[in-house]
């Protein structure tokens, strides 16, 4: 087939090109003709310099006194020059790039794609993408696809190979089946998308190209999401019979009532529970929505059906925060917790009694996954912001019922899999549930316990921190409460262009140092180690420390109720998901708690902070996240592996529509996964990314 044939098969192409482009993820025909361009340009467009304005702009033009400037800054340079034509000079600047001064004839006329806009007292134009005039002109379109770089592959090397395999596009099959197809899936789609979008003559044909492959993509991540669903339905786990007059026990014995959207999120579980089929379930529900305590409730059922539970956090601190909750809460129940972390002491004893069925509920860390850590009969795993574990470590899980000491049920039959349910705090858009997640079934708690105060939101422009922040701050302070002040960076990154405007922790504590004088302060980010994150966190729980400035690995902490107020600096280069997650880490007790967002310099607020400050609902702020970023930005981070929609939109809902629809009637059918070859081996990737199990 000449899609899965190798690079070598490409007339041109030796055995050092073959092997540098494997390094960067290139194996096959079908790799490259996947590789779509970053973007467009329209060079018939072009703007003279006496006429830009900020913006991205296309320049026809030659260039001159290039040089590269060396800053105090280690390795840092500044390549600087002017781009010019017959109506005028502008300022050109790319950052950390010195080989440009050696890319360029300064008799030979260019076209440069950039942004155009005011930085350092300066208009210029930073970073452009490069062309040369004779490139463009010898095509007859001047309508051409742009190529991000790898390595040393750059956007011209890559045109130049798809002219090389233009050829092979008549000779593309089809990939998708046609039965129940919408009008745009037809014969040759496929490799007249192909086409249109390596090889478009106008902007339509990307528009044209991208609806057919923006479906593909949506049908094989559907596809298989069910595929993985069908596949879970074969495994057996342990029923663990519901028992009302339990579940009033440990009601009864809680000193406040669960809302109605618990309850209902916790029937919906503890049904799942009571089949042979896996629970594979997803609980999400905004920060202090409560999630915890429905996840006890489940344990509780479990261990009194005689079954162990495990359950897994991304961090020790939060697991040790888990554990001493659910130990205050199960306790009077005769039910034995323990702590299972990597600083844990004496892990061998503990380690034999987990085995031995002597411990109940293991709350821990990646050291619940050590080879020999064995159960003696584990029924349930709850995953804690279950999108921080990949795929092998929650297959560790299910290699550990295997290993189960009684791995049977009492009618013989035997245990492959245990229940599982994760649980986020980031709420996750309905077209999300029916692609990525559409194996999972999902439990949404969308009310907040009562007494929960709102947080009060504030948006501050960094000129006025002096009038408007420093004293709210002070004032909070003098009451005893404590202050997070969040920092996107560490420190200035090498690899970026230098900005005066990026706060950053290690800059900040000390600026904080001489505002905030009488007050203890202290720094957290993710180059630290475990054991000294750990201690910093303990640390301002304990209130040894008033001011945590940190960047944003606090998202997801422990709880610290007289943390009542939050600073996020540069607040307007968060995404609004994040900077809700960051928010939520205070108004974890009874005092009102506010959150200030600080613009860079004296800009105006963004969208996404205008959002944040009128709402507190995390499904309406995800929602309004998808549409304003698009998914791959907004939950790239969070999924089980990379998340690889290069074409489609989550948020086209009549597309997903059409591609569920489809994608279920083929799923029903276990031998088109037989006839369709290429498609079986497509979606692997997919069933990866999806499953939980």
């Amino acid at each position: 087939m000449i899609l899965s044939a190798g690079l070598e098969e490409i007339k041109g192409v030796g055995p050092k090109t073959t092997e540098a482009l494997q390094k960067r993820g290139f194996r096959t025909i079908k790799d490259l003709l996947y590789y779509f361009p970053r973007s467009y340009e329209d060079y018939q467009s072009q703007t003279n310099i006496a006429d830009i304005k900020p913006g991205r702009v296309i320049l026809r033009g030659k260039i001159r006194n290039l040089r590269n400037l060396h800053t105090r800054r280690r390795n840092f340079v500044i390549t600087q020059g002017e781009i010019y034509d017959q109506t005028g000079a502008v300022r050109v600047v790319w950052y950390n790039q010195p080989y440009r001064i050696k890319n360029f004839d300064e008799s030979t006329t260019y076209y440069f794609t950039g942004q155009y806009d005011f930085k350092y007292n300066r208009y210029q134009i930073t970073a452009p993408s490069v062309v040369t005039a004779d490139e463009i002109e010898q095509k007859i379109e001047g309508f051409q696809p742009i190529y991000a770089a790898k390595g040393s592959f750059n956007s011209a090397w890559f045109k130049k190979l798809f002219e090389k395999l233009q050829p092979l596009l008549p000779q593309i099959p089809d990939l998708l089946p046609f039965e129940h197809a919408p009008s745009y899936l037809f014969q040759g789609a496929r490799r007249q998308a192909l086409t249109k979008i390596h090889f478009p003559k106008q902007p339509e044909d990307v528009e044209q190209a991208k609806q057919y492959l923006g479906y593909e993509e949506l049908f094989e991540l559907i596809l298989a999401s069910q595929l993985n669903r069908q596949e879970n339905q074969k495994l057996k786990a342990e029923p663990l019979a519901f028992d009302l007059n339990l579940t009033k026990q440990f009601l009864s014995s809680l000193p406040f009532t669960l809302t109605d959207a618990q309850k209902s999120a916790a029937w919906e579980i503890l049904q799942d529970l009571t089949k042979t089929t896996p629970m594979n379930r997803l609980l999400q529900g905004d920060v202090g929505s409560g999630k915890t305590i429905v996840a006890a409730l489940a344990a509780f059922q479990a261990i009194k059906q005689g079954a162990q539970v495990a359950i897994l956090a991304p961090t020790a601190i939060l697991a040790s925060q888990h554990a001493e909750n659910l130990e205050r809460l199960l306790t009077p129940f005769d039910i034995r917790t323990a702590l299972l972390i990597g600083a844990t002491k004496q892990k061998d004893p503990l380690k034999q009694q987990i085995k031995d069925g002597e411990i109940d509920l293991i709350v821990g860390t990646h050291a619940i996954l050590t080879d020999d850590t064995q159960f003696s009969r584990l029924a349930l795993c709850i995953i804690d912001e279950q999108h921080r574990f990949g795929v092998a470590q929650r297959q560790k899980l299910l290699e550990k019922v295997a290993l189960n000491s009684h791995p049977s049920t009492a009618d013989g039959q035997r245990i492959t899999a245990p229940h599982f349910l994760a649980m986020t705090a980031t709420p996750i858009p309905r077209s999300l549930q029916l692609t990525i997640f559409g194996d999972l079934a999902v439990s949404l708690i969308q009310q907040m316990p009562k007494g929960r105060q709102p947080i009060i939101t504030k948006i501050i422009s960094e000129t006025n921190t002096r009038e408007l922040l420093y004293p709210e701050i002070t004032k909070h302070l003098e009451a005893g409460e404590q202050v997070y002040w969040i920092c996107r960076l560490i420190e200035q990154d090498e690899d970026e262009p230098m900005e005066k405007d990026q706060h950053t922790v290690k800059e900040e504590i000390k600026r904080l140092a001489k505002i905030f004088p009488e007050y203890k302060l202290a720094i957290l980010h993710g180059k630290m180690k475990p054991q000294e994150k750990d201690q910093v966190m303990n640390d301002f729980k304990e209130h040894r420390i008033d001011i945590l400035v940190s960047t944003t690995v606090v998202e997801v902490g422990v709880d610290v109720p007289n943390a009542t107020q939050i600073v996020i600096m540069n607040a307007d280069r968060f995404g609004l998901a994040q900077a809700h997650q960051l928010r939520g880490r205070v108004g974890r007790g009874q005092k009102a708690s506010q959150c200030f967002l600080i613009t860079t310099g004296d800009n105006p607020p963004t969208t996404r902070l205008r959002e944040l400050e009128k709402s507190n609902n995390g499904f309406y702020l995800a929602e309004v996240d998808l549409k304003l970023r698009g998914p791959g930005e907004v939950y790239g981070a969070m999924q089980h592996g990379e998340l690889d929609l290069r074409i489609a939109s989550l948020a086209d809902t009549e597309m997903i529509k059409a591609a569920r629809a489809q994608a279920l009637n083929f799923a029903s059918d276990p031998q088109n996964m037989l006839k369709y070859k290429e498609l079986s081996q497509s979606i692997q990737k997919y069933q990866q990314l999806t499953t939980l199990n």
